[in-house]
Order: C-alpha cells, then sequence, then structure tokens
C-alpha cells in the first residue's frame, strides 16, 4: 500500500450508506423523469431548495390556488405569480384555457419556463422589465419568500405596481396584521398545506370576494 493513501479522508461506513443511498434515490427520480414522461410543469419538477426559503404547496393546494386566480382573472384575464411557482406550475397545467400567466422568481432554474419568466428579487421591488405595465394583471398571488414586514413591505411594492385590484397573498398566519395594513388583504377560511409540514402556520388572504371562504 502506498503511504499516500493515508492521507485520503475515509468515510465511515454509516456515511457511505448513507451517500449510496442518496445517488441512488437520485437516480431513480431522473429515471422516473425519463420513463414516465416527464412534465416539466409538474409540482416538484423543480426541487425546493431550502436555502432560498423554497417550500412547495401540496398538489391539492396549489390546484385550488390556481383555480381560484383563473377564477378571478375571468375570461383572457392576465394572472402573476410572485414567488408562487407551485401555482404557476399548475396554471400551465390548465394550458389552453382563457388565461395567461407570468412567474416572477428570484431562482433562476425556473428560466426554463422561457418568456413567462421575470428575473424577481424582492429587494428591489420595481425593477421589472418594460413590458410588465403597471396595474396590467387581473390578479397577482404572491408568497413571499420570508416571514418578515420588510419582505412583506418590499414584495407589496410589487404587488399594488402590477394588479388592477386584485390579490391573493399566502404568508404565514403570523403576519396577518402586516398584510392587513400594507396590502387591505383578510384571511380566508381556507388553510394552505405544503408538500413538507412547516412549523409556522400559513394562510390565504384577499382583497376580494374569493371562492376560498
Amino acid at each position: 500500500m502506498d503511504d499516500d493513501d493515508d492521507d485520503v479522508p475515509q468515510l465511515s461506513p454509516h456515511t457511505l450508506a448513507a451517500l449510496q443511498e442518496f445517488y441512488l434515490e437520485q437516480q431513480q427520480r431522473e429515471g422516473m423523469k425519463t420513463s414516465q414522461g416527464f412534465n416539466q410543469y409538474s409540482v416538484g419538477s423543480i426541487e425546493e431548495d431550502w436555502q432560498l426559503s423554497q417550500f412547495w404547496y401540496s398538489d391539492e393546494t396549489a390546484s385550488c390556488l390556481a383555480n381560484e386566480a383563473v377564477a378571478a382573472a375571468g375570461k383572457d384575464g392576465k394572472i402573476a405569480c410572485i414567488s408562487a411557482p407551485s401555482v404557476y406550475q399548475k396554471l400551465k397545467e390548465q394550458d389552453g384555457k382563457d388565461f395567461s400567466v407570468c412567474i416572477l422568481e428570484y431562482d433562476r432554474r425556473f428560466s426554463v419556463y422561457g418568456e413567462e419568466f421575470v428575473f424577481y428579487d424582492y429587494n428591489n421591488p420595481l425593477n421589472l422589465p418594460e413590458n410588465l405595465l403597471p396595474h396590467s394583471f387581473d390578479i397577482v398571488v404572491a408568497d413571499p419568500p420570508y416571514l418578515s414586514e420588510e419582505c412583506l413591505q418590499k414584495t407589496a411594492e410589487t404587488i399594488k405596481y402590477l394588479t388592477k385590484g386584485k390579490i391573493l397573498l399566502c404568508t404565514g398566519a403570523i403576519m396577518e396584521e402586516q398584510a392587513a395594513k400594507h396590502l387591505g388583504v383578510k384571511i380566508c377560511k381556507f388553510v394552505p398545506r405544503h408538500s413538507q409540514n412547516l412549523a409556522n402556520e400559513f394562510r390565504c388572504y384577499v382583497n376580494y370576494a374569493s371562492g376560498l371562504d
């Protein structure tokens, strides 16, 4: 044996087994995507990045919010999804219906969705492309990435700039007072669920007569 081998880090049997299991699961996921005819718009097709505070809705919740957005937007309506990619994905699964949608998102992985993707950083809430005209969307669906008043306030600037009036906000129950303050929205009876169980209770808020009550 070469003496240099002593300098090579050795994984414990437990760590090695865990690593092998991770790679096996990754291979199986990729195999399923190939064999089942991968749907790029399915919720979870782009995996959560917890470092970006990403937590996808359950399939049922994403469908419910997408259907509400379509109903609120009306025929030939325009829908903007701010930091709510799973709602965007559910809307795209309904492609062909009488509405258009775009996704404003910080995570550039979503640029795979082409012209409908708009890079968005809530720290620069009005740094938007020229084609996103003020008050040009029938409804804005937003899920600010962080449960802080600063994040909500800055995202609210974008929402108010884009919407003709209707707002569907999803954020923590603890943000109820701030949501009312910055956007004039009220809490709904419908309780959104995530694919991962979160410690913080989430709620939906609207400023119009919705189907979420």
